[in-house]
């Protein structure tokens, strides 16, 4: 009691607090958002995500490797998709050559050891601007799963070390787990947004691979952000039907979901800090209202604080040149 114990003798300088701080950022914790495009040097800054760019695959094996170097090992790769090449089911997303399908092989043509990750959804490809396949307005989910299957088997044939199923379609999981199986694909693993909820913090993105719904809105598949508990029943199912990853998905304000997920389940635990929060500290921080890396490490800190093993951040770069 006090004052024997004087708590404040741990927070005395800078030496002792490093030396007893509970949660440290290292560049292996995180997971690199990156957007491919068509064509030859380009280079695209998202409007709404300034510093963060749409590449094309010949700057994207030049970003790699300059990832690798900074200790950065694992990529989460996403593919703007000519409007032309889009249809109701996604058909495109199966292409042997297809642009997700040519980034994996730029990727490891680049970097052999950068793990690839890729996203399994199909608004990027959906002429209606949603995750799965729609039929009177409705979204359709065992066809969607299905597809989604094809779509992640076609990802690891081109040399994806994991899948990351973001449609949040029931079942998908198990679907896309016994496709990867029947074709050979043991060590393929699966990193699912399992709590995924209908967040309006995904604007920027978007914007960013032009895939906002033509209609309604996701709701219907992606979680009510007033649930706690149904969050840890989606992340147990996905668990039990094959996933070995789980993330969820936005990062802030879920940080309870993060913990209470990470209490229950032993598997490595993902979150993506998405690109509204990333916008959010941009515009803040160019009115001069924030102090943007000080504020930057804090939610970093913050969300590997509430449990998470993986941390899906477009302040990626910026991070590991200040730790």
């Amino acid at each position: 009691m006090y004052p024997l114990i004087r708590n404040r003798r741990l927070r005395n300088s800078k030496a002792i607090r490093d030396l007893v701080r509970e949660t440290h950022l290292t560049p292996k914790d995180f997971l690199v958002p990156l957007f491919v495009v068509e064509g030859k040097d380009v280079k695209e800054e998202i409007a709404s995500m300034p510093n963060y760019y749409r590449l094309s695959l010949d700057l994207l094996g030049k970003e790699v490797k300059e990832l690798w170097d900074m200790g950065l090992c694992a990529v989460l790769l996403f593919v703007k998709v000519p409007d032309e090449l889009k249809d109701n089911k996604g058909t495109e997303a199966l292409n042997a050559e297809g642009l997700m399908q040519r980034a994996i092989k730029t990727v490891k043509n680049a970097c052999p050891e950068m793990l690839v990750m890729t996203d399994v959804a199909l608004d990027p490809y959906s002429s209606y601007g949603h995750d799965g396949i729609v039929e009177d307005g409705k979204i359709l989910n065992d066809e969607t799963a299905e597809v989604l299957a094809e779509m992640s088997v076609s990802h690891a044939t081109a040399g994806a070390n994991f899948v990351a199923p973001s449609d949040m379609m029931d079942g998908r999981i198990l679907t896309i787990r016994e496709a990867l199986e029947e074709e050979g694909f043991i060590d393929t693993g699966i990193m699912s947004y399992s709590a995924k909820y209908a967040s309006a913090f995904y604007g920027p993105f978007r914007d960013a691979l032009d895939s906002a719904p033509g209609f309604g809105d996701k709701k219907t598949y992606q979680m009510d952000f007033a649930n706690r508990f149904e969050a840890i029943r989606e992340t147990e199912m996905d668990i039990d039907e094959g996933a070995d990853i789980v993330m969820v998905k936005p990062g802030l304000c879920y940080l309870d979901i993060v913990r209470e997920i990470k209490n229950e389940v032993d598997v490595p635990v993902a979150v993506y800090q998405v690109s509204g929060e990333y916008a959010m500290l941009k515009a803040a921080a160019e009115k001069g209202w924030l102090d943007h890396d000080a504020v930057m490490l804090e939610q970093l800190v913050a969300i590997k604080r509430a449990g998470a093993n993986i941390i899906a951040s477009y302040f990626a770069k910026d991070a590991v040149k200040l730790i």
